[in-house]
C-alpha cells in the first residue's frame, strides 16, 4: 500500500457514517493513494460517488478509472468528475478506459453500478424496455409489481441479466486485481452479492441507503438528532425491523412504535405502519414500494380499486408501469441510448452537477468513507450487505444480510446485531432460499431452478401459468441472457 504521509500530529478523529455510529480512536492521519475502478462508469450514480470522494478525507491523490459499455458516457462522466474535483480543490486523477482490463489492472477497489439492461438509456433501468417487459408480462398473469428490483419476477429477471456481466468482471478481477474489494450498488442487492460470493474468490460488499433513511426517519418521529440514536435492526436488503432503539441511554423502542402507530402512515408508508402495529416491531425502511415485494399482495392487488389506499398503482406509474393498461409498449417507444435527445438529457444532468450539492459527511451510503477507512486501516462502523456469519445468530451463516460492521485494512468484519423475531425469521429464511435459487439459476442458465424460484416467491402463481410466464420473460430479454438456451 502506497501511503502519502501527512504532517498533522496524532489527534482524536471521528470516523463512521453520519447516522451517529461513530468510533473515536487515536490515529496517525495518513492518506492512501489508491486506484478505484468504476464499472458502469457512465451511470448517473457516479455523480454522487464522485461528490462523496471529493468530500472524503484520506484518498486525495487517488486515481479513478471509469469503464462503461457506452464509452461516450464514461468520457462525459470523467469530464464531469474533473470539473467537480477542481471545484473541491482535491487532486484526484480521473479518466475513462476503453478496455475493462485497463480499468481493473492493479485496482484496489472496484465500484459497480450496472442495471442489467446492457447499454441502457439515460433514463436508466426503470425506463428501459427490459424492465418494462419484467413488469408488463407478469401483469398479464395477475402479478402487479411496483418497483420490481428486490423480489418477484422482475427482480429475478434483473438478476439474470446482471449476474453474467458481474461474473465476468469478477473473473477478470481474479486475473488483474485479485485482492481488490468489489463494492456493489445495484439491485437485486442480496442476489448479486450471493452469486458473486458463491462463484468467485473476490471480496464483495454491497451498499444501500435503506437503513440510513430508516434511522433518519425514526429520529424525525422521535424529534431527536439522528446522531444521538443507537439502533439495532435485523433483516436483509430493503426489509429490516428495529429490535432496539435507544436515545441517551433510554430505551425508546416502544415510544417509536407508538409514534409510528399514531401517524397511521402517510403516502408511501401506510403498509409499513400497519405491519409494524401488527407485529409489534417498527419496520426500519418504511417504503411500502419495497416492503410490498416481501408479501403475497402483488397477486391480490386490484388496480381498479378506487380507494387505492396504499397508492401502489400511482407508485407503479412513477416507475413506468401502468397497472390499469397492460399493453406492453413497443420496444421502439423506449428512449434508447443512440438517440441524440437521450445524450442531450444525459449531458444536461451532468452539467447541473456541482459540489454545492454534496456536503461533507452527508453521503447517504458512505461509500467514500468506507473506502477511505479500509485504505487507511481505520476502524469505522459502517452499514453493509455481507454474509451473516453469526451477526443474527438464528439465521443462516451464509445469508446476505444488511448489518453494521467495522472496517480494517482487510475490509469489514461483522458486528453482532440481535436474534430475528419469529415472524421475521420465517419470512427471511424463505427469502434466503429464493436468493440462492435465483443466483444459481442465473449462473447456470437453469430454467428449472428459475421456475422453482418463481414458485417459492411470495408472488407465486399456479405452476403451469408460472412456466408460461417464465418463457415469455426469458424471450423478452433473450439478447442479454447468454447463459440460457433458446
Amino acid at each position: 500500500m502506497q501511503l502519502k504521509k501527512m504532517t498533522k500530529p496524532v489527534m482524536m478523529v471521528e470516523v463512521g457514517p453520519a447516522i451517529g455510529t461513530a468510533l473515536f480512536h487515536e490515529v496517525n492521519e495518513t492518506m492512501a493513494v489508491k486506484k478505484i475502478a468504476c464499472i458502469g462508469g457512465g451511470s448517473l450514480f457516479f455523480i454522487s460517488a464522485i461528490g462523496g470522494l471529493a468530500n472524503a478525507s484520506g484518498l486525495d491523490g487517488s486515481e479513478l478509472v471509469l469503464y462503461d459499455l457506452d464509452h461516450e458516457k464514461s468520457r462525459c462522466m470523467a469530464a464531469t468528475g474533473q470539473r467537480l474535483f477542481a471545484e473541491a480543490g482535491v487532486t484526484f486523477r480521473i479518466r475513462a478506459a476503453n478496455q475493462l482490463a485497463d480499468a481493473l489492472e492493479n485496482a484496489d477497489f472496484v465500484l459497480a453500478s450496472i442495471g442489467g439492461t446492457g447499454v441502457s438509456s439515460a433514463k436508466g433501468v426503470y425506463g428501459s424496455y427490459y424492465h418494462g417487459s419484467d413488469m408488463y408480462i407478469p401483469g398479464k398473469y395477475g402479478i402487479h409489481q411496483v418497483v420490481g428490483d428486490t423480489g418477484g419476477p422482475a427482480a429475478m429477471m434483473m438478476a439474470f441479466r446482471t449476474i453474467p456481466a458481474y461474473y465476468q468482471i469478477c473473473k477478470e478481477m481474479e486475473r488483474y486485481c485479485p485482492k481488490a474489494i468489489f463494492i456493489n450498488h445495484s439491485n437485486p442487492m442480496a442476489v448479486l452479492c450471493k452469486a458473486l460470493l458463491k462463484n468467485t474468490g473476490i471480496k464483495v460488499i454491497g451498499l444501500c441507503h435503506g437503513v440510513q433513511i430508516g434511522i433518519r426517519s425514526a429520529a424525525e418521529l422521535l424529534d431527536v438528532p439522528v446522531g444521538e440514536l443507537e439502533c439495532v435492526w435485523v433483516g436483509t436488503n430493503h426489509y429490516y425491523w428495529f429490535t432496539r432503539v435507544s436515545h441517551r441511554g433510554q430505551d425508546v423502542t416502544a415510544e417509536l412504535l407508538r409514534r409510528v402507530a399514531a401517524t397511521g402512515g402517510g403516502p408511501g408508508t401506510a403498509l409499513a405502519s400497519k405491519l409494524s402495529q401488527i407485529y409489534g416491531h417498527t419496520i426500519v425502511y418504511r417504503d411500502d414500494n419495497h416492503i410490498f415485494e416481501f408479501y403475497p399482495f402483488a397477486t391480490q392487488l386490484d388496480p381498479a380499486d378506487p380507494t387505492d389506499r396504499y397508492g401502489f398503482a400511482r407508485s407503479a406509474m412513477h416507475y413506468g408501469y401502468d397497472m390499469k393498461n397492460l399493453i406492453m409498449p413497443a420496444k421502439s417507444d423506449y428512449v434508447m441510448k443512440n438517440e441524440s435527445k437521450d445524450y442531450q438529457d444525459y449531458q444536461a444532468i451532468l452539467d447541473r452537477a456541482h459540489m454545492s450539492q454534496f456536503k461533507p459527511g452527508e453521503e447517504t451510503e458512505s461509500m467514500a468513507e468506507l473506502m477511505s477507512a479500509i485504505a487507511n486501516g481505520k476502524r469505522s462502523v459502517c452499514i453493509v450487505n455481507v454474509p451473516n456469519n453469526g451477526s443474527i445468530p438464528n439465521l443462516p451463516a451464509d445469508a446476505i444480510v444488511e448489518i453494521e460492521a467495522v472496517t480494517d485494512s482487510q475490509g469489514v468484519r461483522n458486528l453482532y446485531m440481535d436474534q430475528a423475531p419469529a415472524h421475521l425469521k420465517g419470512i427471511l429464511e424463505k427469502r434466503f432460499v429464493w436468493h440462492d435459487l435465483v443466483a444459481d439459476a442465473a449462473v447456470k442458465g437453469d430454467r428449472n431452478l428459475a421456475l422453482q424460484a418463481l414458485l417459492l416467491d411470495e408472488m407465486a402463481i399456479m405452476p403451469d401459468k408460472a412456466e408460461a410466464m417464465l418463457n415469455e420473460l426469458l424471450l423478452a430479454s433473450r439478447d442479454l441472457l447468454p447463459q440460457f438456451t433458446f
